[in-house]
């Protein structure tokens, strides 16, 4: 692929792999265009566990994709919160608390995580012990120093552990939680024959306070409305399927480009966009925003907020040459592909 807004995420940067699972992230160092988000994949295989760890300067919104896991929670002021995870959940984590994931299931978990940073920074649990003596340790604990000699300890974090016995999962964890959102579980607040887009936003998951998710999927007589968002940066991940896309910048530069699985695009706030189904049945795209609640332009409407003389001196044109643009209140989001897929 070679395009400036969109590269591979599961040939992404290697961060950890071993038979315990592997983490791979795309950031602002290998994907320059990035700013304000970036993204990583975790997969944790049965048994094994993303050590406690946080996140010094952003938030984290998480989809999982596969499997089953358990999720703790440690906020500030010892808020502790613990859950469950399946297929289509999310979670919520605030930057700075601390958290971990572990497989409890028989298959391996496969989680996207997307964070309000493009250079994430991260402290993992047990490099953070090794910062400190075994004398402070000790007087944290009320404990001889000596009771850490035992402890390995360094500043690099171990990301990916092996669980020791069976997984502690209390009862309670298979509530709900503020810090959870099933969003496949939703119905599609758009829905129509062609696709559909199910919303995590603030709107209903007060929990998000600067990334919110779009899961959108279009069948291929679909397409997703060219459009642009005023205030909002987009990040998309490929779940399911194959796609197009273009994305104008402000020099008048295009940029058109395929999607595959596995793939990530980034567009920045504003810029022009559309997305439509190429060589598969359907798309599923893991949208990713900037804001808790992202709002767009698309360009039906765009048409229908000028009289005909404007839209005629704007494109050039005698006012008898302009299409016969239907009135559009409120854009739909996703349309129908009455015409033939354009040559690539």
């Amino acid at each position: 692929m070679t395009s400036r807004h969109a590269t591979s995420l599961i040939n992404g940067e290697l961060v950890e792999e071993s038979d315990l699972g592997s983490i791979r992230r795309v950031i602002a160092d290998h994907f320059p265009i990035l700013s304000g988000l970036s993204i990583k994949r975790i997969v944790i295989n049965p048994g094994a566990m993303r050590t406690p760890h946080w996140h010094a300067n952003c938030n984290e919104l998480t989809y999982v994709v596969s499997g089953t896991s358990f999720v703790s929670v440690l906020d500030s002021y010892s808020k502790f919160s613990s859950f469950t995870v399946s297929a289509g959940d999310m979670f919520h984590i605030d930057s700075g608390s601390l958290h971990h994931i572990e497989n409890i299931g028989e298959e391996p978990a496969e989680f996207i995580l997307a964070f309000r940073s493009e250079r994430p920074e991260d402290f993992g649990l047990a490099a953070s012990f090794g910062a400190m003596t075994d004398a402070v340790l000790g007087n944290t604990y009320d404990l001889p120093a000596s009771d850490f000699t035992a402890m390995r300890r360094d500043t690099v974090d171990r990301k990916l552990a092996r669980r020791s016995g069976d997984a502690e999962v209390p009862a309670t964890a298979w509530f709900d939680d503020p810090h959870k959102f099933s969003i496949e579980a939703q119905s599609p607040a758009i829905g129509v024959a062609v696709g559909s887009a199910r919303l995590a936003r603030a709107q209903y998951w007060p929990a998000l306070k600067d990334l919110s998710m779009y899961s959108l999927r279009i069948r291929e007589d679909g397409m997703r409305e060219p459009h642009w968002h005023p205030i909002t940066a987009e990040m998309g991940y490929v779940h399911k399927g194959s796609g197009r896309m273009t994305v104008m910048d402000p020099d008048g530069s295009l940029d058109t480009y395929l999607l595959n699985e596995g793939d990530v695009y980034f567009i920045p706030r504003a810029y022009p966009h559309h997305i439509e189904v190429i060589d598969s049945p359907d798309i599923h795209f893991a949208i990713f925003f900037d804001q808790p609640m992202p709002g767009d332009i698309g360009y039906r409407a765009s048409a229908s907020a000028y009289s005909r003389e404007v839209l005629a001196a704007t494109f050039n044109v005698h006012i008898d040459d302009l299409p016969a643009f239907p009135f559009t209140k409120t854009d739909p989001l996703i349309v129908g592909r009455v015409n033939p897929v354009d040559a690539v």
